[in-house]
């Protein structure tokens, strides 16, 4: 997700902001590209807020009004400092589906604009320097509950092919958070959560800051409660074509800190894995199919 030039004005301001003026904040924040593309009108729509919330957020911002702030992101557009990998995302939610197909392709397009994202230098910087902060945690405790389990999970599940570095946390039993207060300042949590935000993430990952635990989050918006409290933040975009948010960049972002953690242990990866596939074959884990028949 790219910044805009008032991405550090609306950072810094956004605390002071009410209800509706964080709102439109939020959408400058997130979506740069509609801001400098889409009329003042269409963006307050998608933002859910009246037309002169975004006059006066700008004047929030020391600008004249909502024109300016227009001004300034097609010229940022223009430059290239935006970059166009958000063009397509922009596109796809302005377009009507036209059937059950239709939305299949718009879905599929805009996931795939959302992936081409994590290739632009600001997010690959970002995943590097997440990588080396798991890789040099004593253990990551792994959090996302609801729909970004399933980032957190996999994650967790490659790491437990190097050994016991890897403490999925979650709500069974109602016990599954527990693990976090034996975590220290040697450790890493690994945060996953995208607007809404589960209440049980948020606390959970401010009880770990708190306690002095480092904190890479993967969430939606520099504006999320959890990237306030990161050590390191990565930005993934969460809008869809469907009622409901895609998980599938966090997930990919999951699979790329994996694969670069295990890229970091060099040797020590590679006998943990060989040690890992030596169990999964002694205990028949993987289906193999049967040996064929000898013809009489």
């Amino acid at each position: 997700m790219e910044h805009g030039p008032l991405t550090e004005q609306i950072v810094g301001a956004f605390e002071t902001l009410g209800p509706q003026l964080k709102a439109a904040a939020r959408f400058v924040l997130d979506q740069p590209n509609e801001v400098a593309l889409l009329s003042m009108r269409e963006q307050a729509k998608r933002a859910g807020v009246q037309p002169h919330t975004m006059t006066r957020l700008a004047q929030r911002l020391g600008l004249a009004g909502y024109d300016d702030v227009r001004a300034l992101y097609a010229g940022a557009v223009r430059e290239g400092s935006l970059g166009f990998s958000g063009k397509a995302g922009a596109q796809v939610s302005a377009q009507q589906a036209k059937g059950e197909r239709a939305l299949a392709v718009d879905i599929v397009t805009s996931i795939g604009a959302q992936l081409q994202r994590l290739t632009e230098p600001q997010a690959l910087d970002r995943l590097v320097v997440a990588a080396d902060l798991l890789a040099s945690a004593d253990r990551v405790y792994c959090l996302g509950l609801r729909a970004s389990h399933p980032v957190v999970a996999h994650f967790a599940y490659v790491m437990s092919f190097l050994g016991e570095r890897a403490v999925l946390l979650d709500t069974g039993a109602g016990t599954g958070l527990d693990p976090i207060r034996l975590a220290s300042s040697k450790d890493m949590l690994l945060v996953a959560s995208v607007a809404p935000y589960t209440r049980a993430t948020v606390e959970t990952a401010r009880y770990a800051h708190d306690s002095g635990v480092p904190v890479v989050a993967v969430t939606d918006s520099l504006v999320s409660p959890l990237a306030s409290i990161a050590r390191e933040t990565i930005l993934v975009p969460a809008d869809s074509p469907s009622f409901f948010h895609t998980i599938a960049p966090a997930l990919v972002v999951g699979e790329i800190l994996a694969a670069l953690v295990a890229g970091r242990g060099g040797d020590t990866s590679l006998a943990a894995i060989k040690r890992s596939e030596a169990q999964l074959t002694a205990f028949g884990i993987h289906w193999s199919p049967p040996p064929a028949r000898r013809s009489q």
